[in-house]
Formats: structure tokens, C-alpha cells, sequence
């Protein structure tokens, strides 16, 4: 462990407790009470303090209102500078469900459909990222395999195109993976994560709004659900947005953020994710920007995964979410069954996925201390 990280560790340490910040924009009787508010208060600093995670924000609604947002910790430890509900972070893979709404929003528009090839003289991209000889099944990889991670390789594990070589852009990159990492499943039949996958419907989008991946998704769907401040994370520390955190731990800043953009760059404050989950929830509360059999279609799950459907993580409980994980970076999304949706992102990531799990575990106890929200 490095003195800088555990000069980190010991100021979050003194530090935790005392350094939070609330605001509520809800309908009475959805804030949390002052004891509620302590308890979770609580259970936040444990989770913390167990997972040496210096900052941590934190917003929930119900039925529709906003009505927690918490800063906690160190948005920038050696400055001192506490999180508060206006800082950005990295929202890592929590980034799928937003590409997947627009996808859906466009299949709405009728300017895609699911069963859409995507490579090939009949495919969304026809051929311009290499070709019109592909390797075996590449040809046959439609826009349903790669929002189910079923189209056949690519996996999230050390062959991850994402992670290597960092230089190339989305073009080079695109053009190298499909000419030289084969696929190892017939499209449509196999379940393997992957983050090349959402890369490649990013360029999808671009393709058919002739738009930025980035200017489209504002426009389009983040301003209709009132977030505004979103946008692609930078790669290095002096690329920092203004009100974005410092991530700790695992080299953060030595990433391609940026080119991760439709499968992980994106940054946001826990409430604008919030605001993004109540828009697309299914429930009447707030209206949704996709219709009723769009979002039926996006989290149902497939034959080839019963927990991941198109962009989102489902169980039978009706409760959808999406993690996301990279260097200095732990998230969550979460939209439950019973009216609830919240966020919470971190600024570190221990070495495996303990600080995920925990990070789930600790905003289920923390919902759980307010008696109207019945989690």
C-alpha cells in the first residue's frame, strides 16, 4: 500500500462521520425521518469503513419523488473536499440501461428493429468496420444478441476488447476485434457478458441518428428525464469534469474512459440516475419515455441468462438494476417492485467484487430503515 493511499485510508477513517449532506425534493411523508435518517446514516459509515471506500453518494425516490440525496465521505481526500448530492462520478457499466432506452426509443421511432443485422451488406453498419468477409457468425449478429450479450464472444474477461489496446479509437478498435478475435458461440445461443458489445450498439446509434453517441442520449433521452448534467467521463486526472470526484485505488486514470461511452464512460450524481430510472420504470407515477411494451420487451429475460435481459439485470421479484465496476469506481442502479428506485456510486473498487456486493447489500439495509418506503 502506497503513503498516499494510506494517508487516503486514515483521513476517510476521522473523517466519515460528520461529513454528509442532505437534501429532499419530495411529497411529505416520503423523506425519511430524522431517526430514519440517522439509521441509515449508520449503515452507510460501516459500509465504508469496512471497504476503506472514501466517498459514497447516495439518492432514493418512491413512487415517483425524490425525497433522499447524501453525500458522505471525501469527494477529494487530500483536499479535503467532502461529497456532496452535486458530484459526478463514473457510473461504470451502469451505463447499459441508458443505451438500451435508446435503442428502444429508436426501435419506437421506427428507425431500428430488434432483429436488425448489425455487420454486413444488410446489416446497420453494413461494412464500415471492415469486411464484407467476416470471420464465422460475425455476419450474423443481430441488435437483440448484443443487448443480451448473446452475440457470441467478446466476453468481459482478459480478451476484453475494451481493455486493450487503449490507443486505438472506436473505429480501429471495432475493426481489429471483429477481424481478429473469433467468436466462440453461434449468435443467439450463449450468455457471456460483454462490454464490446454495448460499444458496438454506441456506434449503432451514431449510425442511425448521424449524431454523437453522447449529443444524442442528452438530447434525447436524459433532458426528457429532467438530467442534464450527464456526460462522458475523461480519462485522466487533469481530465476531471468540474464537481467530478477523485477515484482511489487499482490506477484509475490509466483507462480509456472515453472510448468505454456506450458501455461504461458515462458520469453522473446519484440523483440524475434516479431521475433517469423513475422516466423508465413501468410504474404511473412519473411518465415513462418508452411505451409500456418497450419496457415489457427491454427486462424480460432470455432463454440464454433467466437473470439478464436486454440492459438490465432481473430476477422474479420484478426488481431491476445494473451494476457497474471499474478501477476506483463501484455503482448501482436499482428499480424494485414496490415503487422504489435508487443510486449509489463510490469512488474506489476493492480488488474483486466484495465492494459491488456489499454496496447492494448496504442500500437494501438502508431503505430498510424507512417504515413508508416498504422495501
Amino acid at each position: 500500500m502506497t503513503h498516499t493511499r494510506r494517508t487516503v485510508l486514515s483521513q476517510v477513517a476521522c473523517a466519515i462521520a460528520g461529513t454528509t449532506v442532505r437534501r429532499a425534493n419530495c411529497a411529505t411523508g416520503d423523506s425519511p425521518e430524522p431517526r430514519e435518517s440517522s439509521a441509515m446514516k449508520d449503515v452507510a459509515e460501516t459500509f465504508m469503513k469496512a471497504h476503506s471506500v472514501p466517498g459514497l453518494s447516495v439518492a432514493v425516490a418512491h413512487n415517483g419523488q425524490l425525497g433522499y440525496e447524501q453525500g458522505f465521505g471525501f469527494a477529494n481526500a487530500s483536499k479535503l473536499e467532502k461529497v456532496t448530492p452535486a458530484h459526478l462520478f463514473r457510473i461504470a457499466s451502469v451505463t447499459k440501461p441508458l443505451t438500451s432506452v435508446t435503442i428502444f426509443d429508436l426501435v419506437e421511432r421506427g428507425r431500428l428493429k430488434l432483429k436488425d443485422l448489425v455487420f454486413g451488406p444488410e446489416g446497420i453498419l453494413r461494412n464500415d468496420f471492415g469486411g464484407p468477409e467476416y470471420k464465422r457468425g460475425v455476419a450474423e449478429i443481430r441488435i437483440q444478441h448484443l443487448l443480451t450479450h448473446t452475440g457470441g464472444g467478446w466476453p468481459n474477461d482478459g480478451t476484453d476488447p475494451m481493455f486493450r489496446n487503449p490507443d486505438m479509437n472506436h473505429e480501429q478498435l471495432i475493426r481489429w476485434a471483429i477481424a481478429d478475435v473469433l467468436l466462440t458461440h453461434t449468435p443467439g445461443e450463449h450468455y457471456a457478458y460483454s462490454n464490446f458489445g454495448y460499444c458496438v450498439l454506441g456506434r449503432v446509434i451514431e449510425k442511425v441518428t448521424r449524431q454523437p453517441y453522447e449529443r444524442y442520449v442528452r438530447e434525447t433521452i436524459l433532458t426528457r428525464c429532467g438530467v442534464t448534467g450527464m456526460r462522458i467521463a475523461g480519462n485522466t486526472l487533469a481530465e476531471r469534469a468540474p464537481e467530478e470526484v477523485v477515484y482511489y485505488g487499482q490506477n484509475p486514470y490509466t483507462m480509456n474512459v472515453r472510448r468505454m461511452d456506450s458501455h461504461g464512460g458515462w458520469l453522473a450524481t446519484a440523483a440524475d440516475l434516479v431521475r433517469f430510472a423513475i422516466h423508465v420504470d413501468g410504474f404511473a407515477t412519473v411518465p415513462d419515455i418508452l411505451q409500456e411494451q418497450s419496457i415489457r420487451e427491454m427486462t424480460t429475460p432470455t432463454a440464454a441468462n433467466n437473470g439478464y435481459a436486454k440492459g438490465w439485470a432481473v430476477n422474479s421479484a420484478q426488481n431491476w438494476w445494473h451494476g457497474g465496476s471499474l478501477p476506483g469506481t463501484t455503482s448501482l442502479m436499482v428499480r424494485t417492485s414496490k415503487g422504489l428506485c435508487w443510486a449509489a456510486l463510490a469512488n474506489t473498487r476493492e480488488s474483486n467484487a466484495d465492494t459491488g456486493r456489499a454496496l447492494d447489500i448496504c442500500m437494501w439495509e438502508m431503505v430498510r430503515q424507512v417504515k413508508n418506503w416498504h422495501a
